[in-house]
Protein backbone atom coordinates (compact mmCIF):
# COMPACT_ATOMS: atom_id res chain seq x y z
CA UNK A 1 0.00 0.00 0.00
CA UNK A 2 1.21 3.63 -0.91
CA UNK A 3 0.30 6.75 1.02
CA UNK A 4 -0.43 9.25 -1.81
CA UNK A 5 -1.66 11.80 0.58
CA UNK A 6 -2.50 12.41 4.39
CA UNK A 7 -5.37 15.30 4.97
CA UNK A 8 -4.96 16.39 8.96
CA UNK A 9 -6.70 18.88 10.71
CA UNK A 10 -5.01 21.76 13.18
CA UNK A 11 -6.26 24.34 15.05
CA UNK A 12 -2.57 26.21 14.80
CA UNK A 13 -2.15 26.26 11.02
CA UNK A 14 0.57 28.97 11.13
CA UNK A 15 2.29 27.47 13.37
CA UNK A 16 2.17 23.88 11.93
CA UNK A 17 3.40 25.76 8.71
CA UNK A 18 6.24 27.40 10.12
CA UNK A 19 7.54 23.85 11.98
CA UNK A 20 7.02 22.09 8.73
CA UNK A 21 8.88 24.53 6.55
CA UNK A 22 11.27 25.78 8.72
CA UNK A 23 12.14 23.68 11.60
CA UNK A 24 11.96 20.30 9.46
CA UNK A 25 12.32 22.16 6.07
CA UNK A 26 9.37 20.49 4.11
CA UNK A 27 8.61 21.88 0.77
CA UNK A 28 5.54 23.72 1.09
CA UNK A 29 4.30 23.41 -2.08
CA UNK A 30 0.87 24.70 -1.71
CA UNK A 31 -0.85 27.11 0.80
CA UNK A 32 -3.77 29.22 1.46
CA UNK A 33 -6.19 30.85 4.22
CA UNK A 34 -7.11 27.43 5.69
CA UNK A 35 -4.83 25.01 4.63
CA UNK A 36 -1.34 24.00 3.39
CA UNK A 37 0.15 20.86 1.29
CA UNK A 38 3.83 19.67 2.25
CA UNK A 39 5.91 17.34 0.14
CA UNK A 40 7.02 14.18 2.34
CA UNK A 41 9.14 12.08 0.01
CA UNK A 42 6.45 10.78 -2.43
CA UNK A 43 3.90 11.55 -0.25
CA UNK A 44 1.54 14.81 0.34
CA UNK A 45 1.39 15.63 3.68
CA UNK A 46 -2.50 17.98 3.97
CA UNK A 47 -2.80 19.92 7.33
CA UNK A 48 -6.65 21.92 7.27
CA UNK A 49 -7.63 24.48 9.97
CA UNK A 50 -9.68 23.29 11.68
CA UNK A 51 -11.57 23.45 15.71
CA UNK A 52 -12.30 19.77 15.64
CA UNK A 53 -8.53 18.93 16.07
CA UNK A 54 -7.19 16.11 18.04
CA UNK A 55 -3.93 15.41 18.47
CA UNK A 56 -3.26 12.42 15.63
CA UNK A 57 -0.04 9.62 15.30
CA UNK A 58 1.34 8.94 12.07
CA UNK A 59 5.28 7.41 10.29
CA UNK A 60 7.61 8.35 7.79
CA UNK A 61 9.63 6.15 6.34
CA UNK A 62 13.28 7.02 5.96
CA UNK A 63 16.24 4.90 4.73
CA UNK A 64 17.05 1.36 6.26
CA UNK A 65 20.67 2.45 7.54
CA UNK A 66 19.49 6.32 8.42
CA UNK A 67 17.97 5.84 12.11
CA UNK A 68 21.26 7.23 14.29
CA UNK A 69 22.09 10.13 11.25
CA UNK A 70 18.29 10.59 12.11
CA UNK A 71 17.98 11.15 15.52
CA UNK A 72 21.20 13.21 15.23
CA UNK A 73 19.65 15.52 12.90
CA UNK A 74 16.27 15.67 14.74
CA UNK A 75 18.21 16.63 17.59
CA UNK A 76 19.15 20.01 16.06
CA UNK A 77 15.11 20.40 15.38
CA UNK A 78 13.11 18.86 18.13
CA UNK A 79 12.75 17.07 21.34
CA UNK A 80 12.86 13.41 20.67
CA UNK A 81 10.11 11.59 22.66
CA UNK A 82 11.69 8.73 24.84
CA UNK A 83 10.84 5.34 26.23
CA UNK A 84 12.34 5.49 29.30
CA UNK A 85 15.84 6.58 28.17
CA UNK A 86 15.88 4.86 25.13
CA UNK A 87 15.86 7.51 21.93
CA UNK A 88 16.06 5.37 19.01
CA UNK A 89 13.11 2.29 19.78
CA UNK A 90 14.12 -0.99 18.11
CA UNK A 91 11.11 -3.39 17.06
CA UNK A 92 12.86 -6.09 16.42
CA UNK A 93 9.54 -7.87 15.38
CA UNK A 94 9.39 -5.72 12.38
CA UNK A 95 12.97 -5.49 11.83
CA UNK A 96 12.87 -1.52 12.08
CA UNK A 97 14.39 1.04 14.05
CA UNK A 98 12.32 4.50 14.97
CA UNK A 99 12.64 8.00 16.84
CA UNK A 100 9.94 10.23 17.95
CA UNK A 101 8.79 13.76 18.25
CA UNK A 102 5.76 16.11 18.63
CA UNK A 103 5.05 18.56 16.20
CA UNK A 104 3.25 21.88 17.27
CA UNK A 105 -0.30 20.33 17.46
CA UNK A 106 1.43 17.52 19.64
CA UNK A 107 0.84 15.04 16.97
CA UNK A 108 3.39 12.00 17.48
CA UNK A 109 5.65 12.12 14.70
CA UNK A 110 7.55 9.25 13.93
CA UNK A 111 10.55 8.36 11.69
CA UNK A 112 10.91 4.78 10.88
CA UNK A 113 14.03 2.99 9.36
CA UNK A 114 12.90 -0.63 8.28
CA UNK A 115 15.37 -2.87 7.30
CA UNK A 116 13.08 -5.01 5.47
CA UNK A 117 12.67 -2.48 2.64
CA UNK A 118 16.69 -2.71 2.09
CA UNK A 119 16.39 0.92 1.28
CA UNK A 120 19.97 2.57 1.84
CA UNK A 121 21.18 5.78 0.89
CA UNK A 122 24.83 6.87 1.20
CA UNK A 123 23.61 10.51 1.33
CA UNK A 124 24.06 12.37 4.47
CA UNK A 125 20.54 12.70 5.98
CA UNK A 126 18.51 15.59 5.63
CA UNK A 127 14.53 16.07 5.16
CA UNK A 128 15.64 15.35 1.35
CA UNK A 129 15.82 11.18 3.23
CA UNK A 130 12.59 11.40 3.93
CA UNK A 131 10.89 8.76 1.50
CA UNK A 132 7.08 8.52 2.15
CA UNK A 133 4.50 9.08 4.69
CA UNK A 134 4.08 5.02 5.86
CA UNK A 135 1.71 5.24 8.95
CA UNK A 136 -1.76 6.64 10.16
CA UNK A 137 -2.80 5.48 13.39
CA UNK A 138 -6.68 4.52 13.65
CA UNK A 139 -7.70 4.43 17.20
CA UNK A 140 -11.53 2.71 17.66
CA UNK A 141 -13.54 0.76 19.71
CA UNK A 142 -13.70 -2.46 17.35
CA UNK A 143 -10.80 -3.48 15.53
CA UNK A 144 -12.14 -6.39 13.61
CA UNK A 145 -15.25 -3.90 12.18
CA UNK A 146 -12.34 -1.77 10.79
CA UNK A 147 -10.72 -4.14 9.37
CA UNK A 148 -13.41 -5.71 7.60
CA UNK A 149 -14.29 -2.05 6.05
CA UNK A 150 -11.18 -1.52 4.71
CA UNK A 151 -10.79 -5.54 3.26
CA UNK A 152 -14.06 -5.04 1.61
CA UNK A 153 -13.12 -1.45 0.13
CA UNK A 154 -9.86 -2.25 -1.12
CA UNK A 155 -8.70 -5.44 -0.17
CA UNK A 156 -5.88 -4.52 2.63
CA UNK A 157 -4.40 -7.41 4.64
CA UNK A 158 -3.11 -7.59 7.65
CA UNK A 159 0.11 -6.99 8.03
CA UNK A 160 0.96 -7.85 11.83
CA UNK A 161 -1.36 -8.35 15.14
CA UNK A 162 -5.04 -9.00 16.00
CA UNK A 163 -8.60 -7.60 16.82
CA UNK A 164 -7.92 -7.10 20.69
CA UNK A 165 -5.51 -4.72 21.24
CA UNK A 166 -3.22 -3.47 18.00
CA UNK A 167 -3.68 -4.25 14.27
CA UNK A 168 -1.38 -3.31 11.71
CA UNK A 169 -2.99 -3.50 8.15
CA UNK A 170 -1.42 -3.05 4.90
CA UNK A 171 2.20 -3.16 4.13
CA UNK A 172 5.49 -1.92 4.92
CA UNK A 173 5.12 1.05 2.72
CA UNK A 174 1.76 2.33 4.15
CA UNK A 175 0.01 1.10 7.64
CA UNK A 176 -3.11 2.13 9.11
CA UNK A 177 -2.20 1.59 12.63
CA UNK A 178 -5.43 0.21 14.61
CA UNK A 179 -5.80 0.20 18.44
CA UNK A 180 -8.35 -0.99 20.46
CA UNK A 181 -8.28 2.91 22.57
CA UNK A 182 -10.20 1.19 25.20
CA UNK A 183 -7.38 -0.60 26.72
CA UNK A 184 -4.45 1.00 24.65
CA UNK A 185 -2.62 4.49 24.15
CA UNK A 186 -0.02 5.84 22.22
CA UNK A 187 3.70 4.42 22.06
CA UNK A 188 5.85 6.10 23.21
CA UNK A 189 4.66 8.91 25.34
CA UNK A 190 1.53 7.16 26.68
CA UNK A 191 -0.80 9.84 25.74
CA UNK A 192 -4.37 9.16 24.69
CA UNK A 193 -5.58 7.89 21.66
CA UNK A 194 -8.04 10.28 20.09
CA UNK A 195 -10.27 9.04 17.05
CA UNK A 196 -9.12 11.76 14.90
CA UNK A 197 -11.03 12.40 11.77
CA UNK A 198 -8.62 11.87 8.79
CA UNK A 199 -8.94 11.90 4.78
CA UNK A 200 -6.36 9.45 2.78
CA UNK A 201 -5.33 8.63 -0.56
CA UNK A 202 -3.79 5.34 -1.18
CA UNK A 203 -2.65 3.43 -3.80
CA UNK A 204 -3.34 -0.69 -3.27
CA UNK A 205 -2.83 -2.90 -6.25
CA UNK A 206 -2.92 -0.52 -9.18
CA UNK A 207 -5.57 1.23 -7.60
CA UNK A 208 -6.32 4.49 -6.54
CA UNK A 209 -8.72 5.11 -3.01
CA UNK A 210 -9.65 8.06 -1.10
CA UNK A 211 -10.84 6.86 2.38
CA UNK A 212 -12.00 9.35 5.30
CA UNK A 213 -12.06 8.42 9.28
CA UNK A 214 -15.11 9.96 10.80
CA UNK A 215 -17.08 9.04 14.26
CA UNK A 216 -14.47 5.64 14.28
CA UNK A 217 -15.55 4.83 10.68
CA UNK A 218 -13.59 4.48 7.88
CA UNK A 219 -15.44 4.74 4.36
CA UNK A 220 -14.61 5.41 0.41
CA UNK A 221 -15.12 9.02 -0.83
CA UNK A 222 -13.73 7.90 -4.05
CA UNK A 223 -11.75 5.55 -5.97
CA UNK A 224 -10.54 5.14 -9.98
CA UNK A 225 -8.59 2.22 -11.34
Amino acid sequence: MKIKELKLYSQNLLEQIDFYSNQIGLDLIETSENEAQFMVGKSILKIVRSEKFKPYHFAINIPSNKENEALEWLKERVKILKDGKTEIQDFDFWNAKAVYFYDIDKNIVEFIARKNLKIESKEKFSVNSLLEISEIGIPVSDIETTFSTLKKIANIEIFDGGFERFCAIGNENGLFICINKKIKDWFPTGDKAHSSEFEIKINENGREYELEFINEQIKAVANNV
